[in-house]
Parts: structure tokens; sequence; C-alpha cells
């Protein structure tokens, strides 16, 4: 029986599962998440098995201090040596065209991801730094990294070209790529399973960083992250779509770099810029008390999110169903309850008692609804697991 390591980094959370693996059976015997990197009241939780969810509340400023504390937990508990790991797998978010599927890690890979860095900045350095720790604690142990873009790669010239000079496209590759493929690819297929065919799907991955997919037939024909995780819905830190004169139009009459600029869209923005808070837990209580920039933030986030949803919708002909993902999509009942009241017209009815439950699989729509609506927590790590199986 082999044990492999998956790690997770996303822009504010570290997701980490050890499973254990005999055959194609793949149990996760450990998992948690280094949670609010960066920000005040961080933590690391640690759940062996089915038992009770350890929490440890410290400080995280940075990825690399989230997995020293999440390698210290496993040692701690279901790891007598690092030894005992056959292999670990990294969710790496862009692979931009030089990778269409997941890849054993070697000095060439990891001199792309980090070329790579530019189109996410949030991202891809945080996988690096698990990459690197991992070279250091398990050398000559297989690491395979699974990329946010291949699962996106199946998208036409029409959905990912943006109408720039052609050299734009086929010298410098700038297009639309995608993220949180692995996600959309999970969930779009166990949605499949509940609605007895693979249909039209429209997946919301949505928590820090946020992402829409729509899904035909089991194949990815758009999603709203681009070139770069920046673009698409409003996010945590993130703008998404605005209009792209305005980066050039703050540097110009503002006096400030490219550099700058950058940070302010990807680090400064978002629910952060508009309010003042980046975790939807700490909006809603800002929203429910009445706060006012919480309420118009709240108000913006989720009519970007409805515009999207529309827009796939009118993309793929209709809709089958409607999934929601991702810390703020599988615990955020007001924000998916904001969403469903705009969709009403759709003829989704929201079954308000369903919609209570937290982090478990669960249908939202009550019977009859014409567009089913569904809670389905993602797995990314077991798909990357799989892939880590298949390549070790």
């Amino acid at each position: 029986m082999e044990k492999i390591l998956v790690l997770n980094s996303g822009s504010s959370s570290l997701k980490y599962q050890l499973f254990n693996v005999d055959g194609e059976n793949f149990e996760a015997v450990a998992k948690g998440v280094a949670d609010r990197i960066g920000i005040d009241g961080s933590f690391v939780t640690i759940k062996i098995g089915d038992g009770e969810k350890e929490i440890v509340n410290l400080p995280l400023p940075t990825h690399k201090e989230a997995i020293k504390e999440v390698l210290d937990l496993l040692l701690g508990r279901v790891l007598k040596s690092l030894d005992e790991v056959a292999g670990v797998g990294h969710r790496v978010v862009h692979g931009g065209e030089y990778f269409a599927r997941s890849v054993l890690i070697d000095e060439e890979v990891i001199r792309v991801v980090e070329e790579l860095s530019s189109l996410a900045p949030l991202h891809n350095p945080a996988a690096l730094l698990g990459i690197k720790a991992m070279q250091q604690l398990l050398p000559g142990v297989p690491q395979v990294a699974v990329f946010d873009t291949a699962f996106h790669q199946t998208m036409k010239p029409e959905a990912f070209m943006y109408a720039l000079p052609l050299e734009q496209y086929t010298k410098y590759k700038i297009r639309r790529y995608g993220m949180h493929g692995t996600s959309h690819l999970f969930v779009s297929r166990e949605a499949a399973k509940l609605i007895g065919h693979e249909g039209k799907i429209i997946t919301c991955h949505i928590g820090n960083g946020a992402s829409i997919s729509a899904v035909k037939d089991g194949k990815c024909v758009d999603t709203s992250m681009g070139f770069t995780p920046l673009a698409g819905v409003v996010m945590g830190t993130r703008s998404g779509d605005i209009d792209p004169i305005v980066p050039l139009y703050i540097m110009k009459t503002q006096n400030k770099s490219a550099d700058e600029v950058d940070r302010m869209l990807n680090k400064e923005s978002g629910m952060l810029g508009l309010c003042g808070y980046s975790d939807n837990r700490d909006v809603e209580v800002k929203y429910f008390a009445g706060d006012e920039k919480a309420i118009t933030a709240m108000q913006v986030y989720t009519y970007s999110i409805v515009k999207y949803i529309g827009a796939y919708t009118a993309a793929m002909g209709g809709v089958d169903a409607i999934v929601f993902t991702g810390g703020v999509g599988e615990n955020g009942g007001e924000v998916r309850k904001l969403i469903c009241d705009r969709l009403a017209f759709m003829g989704i009815e929201l079954d308000e008692e369903a919609n209570k439950l937290r982090g478990q699989t669960v249908e939202l729509s009550k019977p009859g609804s014409k567009v089913r609506v569904f809670v389905i927590p993602t797995n990314e790590e077991l798909v990357i697991a799989q892939d880590v199986k298949k390549l070790i």
C-alpha cells in the first residue's frame, strides 16, 4: 500500500490530503487546511480518517510557514517518517500552452512554472514553495504537477481567442486559459452522475478566488478566468473584469508603475477594495450588521456571478444544472441565496432548508425546478492523487 501526499495551494489557503492507495482504491487517511494565510485569525486543521477535526490556531504569514505546520502535524500523527510517502502531487494553477496534462516534475518543469508565475502571481509561486520544500524533505520521491489550465484546453478558438492583433497569440501566446480546472472537472463529473447524463452544467468555483465554467457533454466550452486568474467575476482581492483601459489610466493619472497597478488589481481590489475585507465570512458579518460598504460589495460580487451564469446558459443553448463549490460556494448560504434569487426567472426554486447546510453534497433546488442546483464539495486532491498514481 502506497501513501500519496497532495498539496493544493490557493491564494489564502493550503489544502492537503494524505492518501493510502491500494490498487485503484484511494483512502484519505488525513486531511485539513491551513486557512487565512496572511490574514488575522489564521489556523491549521487536521482530521484523521473519520475522527474529530483538530484546530491549531497560530500565525501563518506565508505559505512557507503553512506547509511546515502541515508537515509537522502529519509527522506527529499519521507518518512515522516522510520516507513513507511514495509520491507528492501539487496543484499548479497556470501551465500556459506548455502543459495540457499532468507531468512528473523536473527542473525544466519548475523553470516553466516559474516563468508562468507572472500569469498567476498569487498561485504559481505558492505551488513552487511546496514543490521546493518537498524536494528538500523528500529527495528522490517523484512529484507531479497537476495544472488548473488543463481541463480548459477543450475550448474552441471562439472562446479562448482575444480580439487582439493575431501576433499577440501566435508569438506571445496571449489567450484565455482558465483556472480551477481540476475542481471544475471533478464537480461537473459528480453533477452529471446526479442528473443522470453529462448535459449542460455550469460550475461555480467560489472561494477567495472564483471562476465559472460552462461544461457541455463533459467538456469545458468556456470559463471566466482568462490569460491570468485576474479575469472574470469579482473575488476576494482581485478585481475581476474591468475596462482594460483602467490600469493604463491609473498609471498615467496617478503616476503608478506597472508593478504597483498589478498589485492593486490582484491584491488590493475585489471585496477587499470595496469594503475592507477579503474573506467572505468577515464580509457576511458586516453585511448582516447592515454595513453599507459590505452590502454594496456583496451585491457587486453576486451580480458578477449571475451575469456569467446567464452568459453561459446562452452559450450552451440552455442549462441542466448549476453547481456551487469552493470555500464560499460550499459554505456561503447567503451568497448562494442572493444568486439563486436573481435566477428565479430560469425556473429555479430554492429550498431554504437545504441551503442552510454547509460543506456537503445537497440539492438546493426544489422538486420540479426547471434547472437543478447543487452544492458539491470539490475534491481536487483526489483527482491530483489519481494522476500521481498514474505517473509514478
